[in-house]
């Protein structure tokens, strides 16, 4: 993905937000906020179209200020006959730096308090998708940071209704061309309506080649037209369900899409570690009914239950999926930590930084072209000498390598138990609960225990269980294996070195409660449960290769620890996803094309990487599940989907490093 260019803060002669990239201004001259009203709001008969309705999705072409999302935030809240939940989905290619859209939003005071929460919950400046929550996960914010023409082909979402908000066709003529007029057919929901201020014949045309019934309305301020639209391609309603021009009579209501109805958004979670507890919040938050149950006595206690571990993104030279995921895995976590902690909810985790140092001086340079090649913001990562590595860690190392300023260590079941205390009205929770298997029937998924008897049941079950995800017949064909990792526990006096979290073929702790974590071994189908003092003492080698003459006086048969067993898959990301049929399809078949089990779902394969994809993940999941837009790019969905593995060989599971 290329890097992101923010815009600059510039104004026209009359004092109209400008810009310089292209020439032209953000909004008209006669007003943006009541440009937003007239032209995109009641233009696409807003806010009468979304009430009643479960959720509303909106897609816009161009963020710009913000404030079309703004201004439709406002009269959503404003409405008491609103959606229960409002999607507003926007692509930037160069989106605004927080402190310029502060002084921006300062023209709108009756916007001040919306827009103070979009600035709190501004997104770092990275290539790729961002998701936003907002008023309790009413109000969801899906941002795709780069080019509009590559957004609208990752993102994920049905629209009700679009916005075509990007500079003029002159001076931005990428932005309105037949490419994306096909890409918003491909996103249209049956009866979904527009509204842009342009009128230009070639927009006109795009739009209609597409499968668009435009007309021209009524334009705002100086501007004497504006076109409003409907898609009546295939799949669209009733052609009179349209919008009307701004101040017309209303004509009928769109008939809102099927969801699932109040009575089905019930779920069992299998399993109360970082991807089910994770899964369990999301949910819980669109107001779903969940019961999570586990075999053990609490959340956290299975290989989410690490003394601390690591959250960071991977860089790679050519920004690839797994680059890219645990980038938006590490930015939506620690984003999705703080909204907790603003709920009062504690969350053991410290954003301290985290050093990776190069294993030799090739690999240093490889680092150095990987920083110099993305150019991501400094917040999330950038290069550091041996010099200043050391004095980052307090320790002197013989290399530099990646800094991640915004990264950091996170206790596990910490976040578990956060997870399942934010809605305690909708999870329940049952621990020391052993199930023996699911079965489908016309009701939906029952659970039953060792002797038969019936434990719970409902229309939808997540299998998040770990390892054991494959000792469920449904899930047994998917290629997941089990890894051991054994930690290693040190005694660690208070602000002792080293003071951030360092990684190097392993990785090793600051100082927590007394206590630093250093590890992890990870070997494929070892079962044994137990210490051992070998791995302590691969564990003290890695150490060692991090910051030489540190284990000279550690004891390695002295040491405590922790042994857990891992899920991962082949190509170690994760499986999350409606479980496929096990049916035999061929490799040309396309993912969409393969059955899946009805109400089914896996949430699996996490590796070493629990903390940087579950938070992500249990968002995913939730949307997948109750069909809204996705928080990642399509192609990364793909990569996650658990039936991936019915059209391809599995390779050979490899270290998780």
């Amino acid at each position: 993905m290329n890097p992101i260019t923010h815009s600059s803060l510039a104004f026209a002669a009359d004092g109209t937000p400008f810009s310089e990239v292209y020439g032209d201004v953000y909004h008209s001259a006669d007003g943006g906020l009541a440009q937003a009203q007239q032209v995109f709001l009641a233009g696409n008969d807003l806010p009468a179209r979304w009430q009643g309705r479960e959720q509303f999705v909106i897609v816009e072409t161009g963020f710009g200020l913000g404030l079309n999302f703004l201004a439709s935030w406002a009269a959503w809240r404003a409405d008491p006959d609103r959606s229960q939940r409002l999607h507003f989905v926007s692509c930037e290619l160069h989106p605004f730096e927080c402190d310029d859209l502060a002084r921006l939003h300062a023209r709108w005071p009756e916007l001040a308090e919306l827009a103070g929460m979009l600035r709190a919950a501004w997104p770092t400046l990275a290539p790729g998708v961002h998701r936003l929550h907002f008023d309790e996960d009413r109000v969801c914010l899906t941002l795709y940071f780069g080019d509009a023409r590559e957004g609208l082909t990752q993102l994920e979402a049905q629209a009700d209704a679009f916005l075509l908000d990007g500079f003029s066709p002159a001076r931005n003529p990428d932005m309105w061309s037949a490419r994306i007029f096909h890409l918003l057919a491909r996103r249209a929901a049956p009866g979904a309506t527009l509204a842009t201020w342009s009128v230009a014949g070639d927009v006109r045309e795009g739009l209609r080649r597409a499968g668009f019934t435009v007309e021209k309305a009524p334009g705002f301020g100086a501007k004497r037209q504006m076109l409003i639209g409907r898609f009546t391609g295939p799949g669209s309603t009733d052609l009179a369900n349209t919008p009307t021009a701004p101040g017309s009579p209303r004509r009928a209501r769109i008939i809102p899409r099927a969801g699932a109805p109040a009575h089905a958004r019930h779920a069992i979670v299998i399993g109360a570690g970082l991807a089910g507890s994770a899964c369990a919040e999301r949910l819980a938050a669109r107001g779903w009914q969940v019961e999570i149950i586990d075999a053990a006595n609490g959340p956290g206690q299975g290989a989410s239950g690490n003394h601390a571990g690591v959250l960071r993104p991977l860089p790679s030279l050519d920004d690839n999926r797994m680059s890219r995921l645990t980038r938006a895995g590490t930015l939506y976590g620690w984003r999705h930590i703080e909204r907790l902690r603003a709920r009062g909810i504690a969350v053991r985790a410290e954003a301290c930084g985290v050093l990776h140092l190069a294993r030799d001086p090739a690999q240093q340079d490889k680092m150095r072209a990987v920083v110099e090649r993305l150019r991501l913001p400094e917040s999330i990562v950038r290069f550091v000498s041996a010099g200043e590595a050391g004095e980052r860690c307090g320790w002197p190392v013989p290399l530099g390598g990646w800094w991640f300023a915004g990264s950091g260590w996170v206790q596990a079941p910490s976040l578990c138990a956060a997870n399942l205390s934010v809605h305690p009205e909708r999870i329940q929770t049952r621990f020391g609960c052993d199930i023996a298997r699911i079965e489908r029937s016309d009701v939906g998924w029952s659970l039953f225990d060792q002797t038969g008897g019936l434990i719970a049941r409902a229309p939808v079950v997540v299998l998040a269980a770990g390892t054991g995800l494959i000792d469920f017949p449904q899930a047994a064909a998917l290629p997941v294996v089990s890894a051991r990792g054994q930690v290693s526990l040190l005694d660690a006096p208070e602000d002792s070195a080293p003071r951030v979290v360092v990684c190097r073929m392993g990785y090793v702790s600051p100082a927590i409660d007394g206590w630093r974590c250093a590890g992890a071994s990870f070997d494929v189908d070892d079962h044994d449960t137990k210490l051992r003092d070998r791995d302590h003492l691969d564990n003290l080698a890695k150490l060692e290769a991090m910051l030489p003459g540190y284990t000279t006086a550690i004891d390695a048969t002295r040491l405590g620890g922790r042994v857990g067993f891992r899920p991962a898959s082949p190509d170690r990301l994760p499986m999350i996803g409606a479980l496929p049929q096990p049916d035999q399809v061929s490799s040309a078949t396309s993912l969409a094309a393969i059955t899946r089990q009805p109400g089914l779902y896996a949430m699996s394969c996490f590796g070493a990487r629990g903390l940087v994809w579950s938070a992500l993940a249990g968002e995913l999941l939730a949307a997948q599940i109750a069909s809204e837009p996705l928080p990642i790019e399509r192609d990364l969905c793909d990569a996650l989907d658990p039936a991936r593995y019915l059209l391809r060989p599995a390779p050979r599971t490899t270290r998780d490093d």
